[in-house]
């Protein structure tokens, strides 16, 4: 009677801690990546009151079995159950990250203070200094660097991701190295048949992040499916043309080649002047014609020069009043180049040149499709490297490549759509960039950090690790969501893994709900209530039975 009773309050200890078991699961059915437990029953010591015997063949005999008799039970384990996911609870939070296993369950790896210990809450958030963090309790979550050297992620020993650090503010500058120009050039443009060409702007970034806009113009040569391109002026961001007074040779080593013949126009005889056994003539208005002397000045006479006078806007149609000027009187253009022109005699027609830097567009009239500037490829580099004058002294410029394949030379209504855009033809390539400021992170797939900049740069900032164990149900819980290892859950090697290895992944928006099935939980409530029920009946009815035996002395 004695082991029954204390058989019965056994059973009620073991009952009571399985009750407490499925307390903690119920307390903990909205816990943050809480993993339920489960208590496992086993039996314990047996008095043997007859041991076994076996068969004796001389008496004939068969073997008896042992007489035992049990004292009880015990909770044997309590099995966490870690390898079982919860739901999915989408928060909208960047910094709440869960774990999808594939192969292995895997843990977040956080720093309290004094040591490495492991979760599957991945509620974060960003603290005052900077640290990727645990919301619930401030542990630093741990990962991996960025190699300074390479740029990418450096696999060694987890340390604090502090992601929000004074150099991950801000992203550097880069100068352009490419550019793209496109689009359709209409030979009947006017702006392309006229002096100042039709007007392109490039731009563009040097190294420190300064932008500067680099103008360009298209002419007609008069010749068709060929234009002249030009670089007029380079501007800083004050708007002053850093380039300005520059010669014509000194551009050309910046862009374009230089052409000492450099067609300014063509102009055609004016009424009343006529060409007739290759010399010009004035028609009088009776009809008279006079032949007229050129004294190379752009100044004609007649009678052997002691006639009338006549200039060359008197003599040619459409001539400028300033380039005649320039000629008559010796003055340069806007570069420092001389004006000079030329008279073909036998139809009239005069021709200005002067001094230009460009480079010459060629277009397949047949298709309209472009062919090559000039005899050179179909790219032309701004060397920008050569900017002296003070402008580059430190190598802040970056010769950019001018790509112009996406050009074409149609019709379009007299419309040139024409332009210049910094990078090459998949608009990212060379395009250059200004300093960036921080405006946002995010965390991919295999926990990779990057930072988005107003510049338009990602920057890889830091990779989260993540721990994995050969008995993951051998992690001791250590209260706050974290667990702790044990010497039959395996070492921590202090490297961590990348999650993605086993096909393993982050998704960020998202936490993972307890694991606790409800359900479940209060099923064994009741059959853990009953159990204890039944070992409180046992005692109650041991003493009814000491009772009757005590009663045997009346």
């Amino acid at each position: 009677m004695m082991r029954s009773m204390y058989s019965a309050v056994s059973g009620l200890k073991t009952h009571q801690t399985r009750m407490d078991v499925i307390g903690n699961n119920i307390a903990n059915v909205n816990t943050v990546a809480f993993k339920s437990s489960s208590v496992t029953f086993s039996d314990i010591l047996y008095q043997t009151t007859s041991n076994a015997s076996g068969a004796n063949a001389t008496t004939g005999t068969g073997g008896v079995n042992a007489k035992q008799i049990g004292l009880g039970t015990t909770a044997a384990a309590t099995k966490v159950s870690i390898t079982s996911a919860g739901a999915s609870e989408t928060t909208g939070n960047p910094f709440d990250i869960r774990l999808t296993d594939k192969n292995s369950t895997n843990f977040f790896i956080v720093n309290n203070g004094s040591e490495n210990v492991f979760t599957r809450s991945g509620s974060f958030y960003v603290d005052g200094s900077g640290n990727l963090c645990m919301s619930s309790t401030g542990y630093t979550v741990m990962g991996w660097q960025v190699d300074e050297t390479t740029g990418e992620i450096r696999k060694d020993t987890v340390s604090a991701l502090r992601i929000m650090q004074e150099k991950n503010l801000t992203s550097a500058p880069e100068a352009t190295t490419q550019a793209t120009i496109a689009g359709v050039l209409d030979e009947n443009d006017a702006d392309v048949k006229s002096d100042a060409g039709k007007v392109m702007n490039l731009n563009f970034y040097d190294n420190l992040g300064y932008q500067y806009t680099a103008k360009f113009a298209i002419k007609a040569t008069g010749t068709d499916g060929k234009y002249t391109v030009e670089l007029t002026s380079i501007l800083d961001s004050n708007n002053k043309n850093i380039i300005d007074g520059w010669s014509q040779a000194d551009i050309s080593s910046l862009f374009g080649k230089v052409d000492t013949n450099a067609v300014v126009g063509k102009y055609k005889l004016a009424d009343g002047f006529i060409t007739k056994n290759n010399k010009i003539y004035a028609v009088t208005g009776q009809g008279v014609e006079v032949e007229l002397t050129d004294d190379g000045k752009g100044t004609f006479t007649s009678n052997g020069g002691t006639g009338k006078t006549y200039t060359l806007s008197d003599i040619y149609d459409g001539l400028s009043a300033t380039i005649q000027g320039y000629i008559a009187n010796g003055k340069k253009d806007e570069k420092g180049n001389p004006y000079n022109y030329s008279i073909d005699t036998a139809t009239g027609e005069v021709t200005v040149t002067t001094t230009k830097a460009s480079h010459e567009l060629e277009f397949d009239t047949a298709t309209g499709k472009f062919k090559s500037i000039g005899n050179e490829p179909k790219s032309v580099t701004l060397n920008l490297n050569s900017l002296t004058n003070g402008f580059n002294t430190n190598g802040n410029f970056s010769n950019i490549n001018v790509d112009f394949t996406q050009c074409l030379n149609y019709g379009n209504g007299g419309k040139t759509t024409i332009g210049a855009d910094a990078g090459a033809t998949d608009g990212t390539t060379g395009k250059g960039r200004k300093l960036g400021a921080m405006t946002g992170i995010f965390i991919d797939t295999s926990g990779r950090i990057y930072g988005t900049y107003d510049n338009g740069n990602t920057e890889l900032l830091g990779q989260i690790a993540v721990a994995q164990f050969s008995n993951a149900s051998g992690l001791e819980k250590v209260g706050e969501s974290c667990y702790r290892t044990t010497l039959n859950s395996g070492e921590f090697d202090g490297i961590g893994v990348e999650i993605s290895a086993d096909g393993s992944s982050m998704t960020t928006g998202e936490l993972e709900m307890s694991n606790v099935d409800l359900s479940s939980e209060f099923t064994s409530m009741i059959t853990t209530q009953r159990g204890f029920q039944a070992n409180s009946r046992v005692i109650t009815t041991s003493d009814t039975l000491l009772e009757e035996l005590v009663n045997l002395k009346r």
